[in-house]
């Protein structure tokens, strides 16, 4: 690695890490109450201030900002691993219907507890998203042996997430309890509503997916370079696949089942931080994909917090707006590459 490049991808984490810091003041500021940067550190640092001023903090803006830092980080890396696995830079969790898979089952589940009055943790919703997304990834992958050409793996995938979501919206919709109507705004995408707990799971679960992509940064590299060549430098590739699918399903698994199925993050965010370093190594891009993946959804939930204020938009909605134009560009740019 040249004194260039390193000097390159230095300034690359320092502007992710410095946006993403920016974005978490301005959002912990921005709001109904308005709090100057002063008051903000005296209640984050020294637990001092209004008793209205820390509950705004500390039991409304904070874990939602924390939220939307670690499921956008989570759900970039996911998008960044599909797209190693297919070898197709527009796979994504909610492209290839996996997010819709994940939200289906776990809108049932969440029916079927509510409608007998009992609580769902965490946990139990992170299995049923799970289960929901390796449903749509064994179907993926049931296409995958059958179609030849990656558009039509995507299209398919695409079907798969619409009709997921027909029947996500047919049964909220006709459900009686409140509670469960209430589902709707979650099925639109929205980090509110975080509490710690929330936060501590998802942290649990985010980061020791983290961790083991790490694991997986040299087997991703080499796999990067042909199936030919990984298998000559050792790597298991069925196994290796395995794991792909179950981090990048378990990765997108928790965003849903907290914060609903969010669109184009896992397609655009790691083409941007690709750009943004001038390299392929994955122990460069998933670091870098989770900051990029935290900065992205922390601008889009600003923008669906405040821009209509006091109405809030879907964060799907704003991820949409911001990623689907990258997407379509990508597209663009490939077939001039191609001809």
């Amino acid at each position: 690695m040249t004194k260039r490049s390193c000097l390159r991808h230095g300034l690359s984490f320092a502007v992710l890490a410095a946006l993403m810091c920016m974005l978490m003041i301005w959002n912990l500021n921005s709001g109904s109450v308005s709090l100057s940067v002063r008051e903000i550190g005296r209640v984050l640092f020294r637990r001092a201030g209004e008793e209205t001023a820390q509950r705004i903090v500390w039991d409304i803006r904070f874990p939602r900002i924390l939220a939307a830092a670690i499921l956008g980080g989570g759900l970039s890396v996911s998008g960044f691993l599909l797209q190693t696995f297919f070898a197709n830079p527009i796979a994504g969790p909610f492209v290839l219907g996996i997010s819709s898979g994940a939200k289906l089952v776990v809108s049932l589940v969440m029916i079927a507890f509510l409608s007998r009055g009992l609580p769902m943790g965490s946990g139990g919703m992170i299995l049923a998203a799970f289960a929901g997304a390796m449903i749509s990834m064994g179907f993926v992958l049931l296409i995958s042996g059958k179609v030849k050409k990656m558009s039509m793996l995507v299209i398919c995938g695409v079907m798969i997430g619409y009709i997921c979501s027909a029947v996500t919206d047919f049964v909220v919709t006709f459900a009686d309890d409140a509670n469960i109507v209430n589902l709707h705004n979650w099925s639109m995408g929205s980090f509110s509503g975080m509490s710690w707990e929330n936060i501590r799971v998802m942290a649990a679960v985010t980061f020791l997916s983290l961790v083991l992509v790490f694991l997986l940064a040299k087997p991703i590299g080499a796999y990067q370079m042909g199936e030919v060549y990984a298998q000559n430098m050792g790597v298991n590739i069925l196994r290796f696949r395995v794991e792909l699918i179950l981090l990048s399903s378990l990765l997108s698994a928790c965003v849903t089942a907290f914060a609903g199925p969010i669109s184009f993050v896992g397609i655009a965010v790691p083409h941007l931080v690709k750009s943004l370093f001038g390299t392929a190594k994955p122990l460069l891009l998933i670091p870098g994909c989770f900051l990029g993946g935290a900065v992205f959804c922390l601008f889009c939930d600003l923008i669906a917090r405040t821009v209509f204020a006091p109405t809030e938009l879907g964060i799907s909605s704003v991820t949409a707006v911001f990623g689907a134009p990258i997407v379509i560009y990508m597209m663009v740019r490939g077939r001039r590459n191609m001809q």
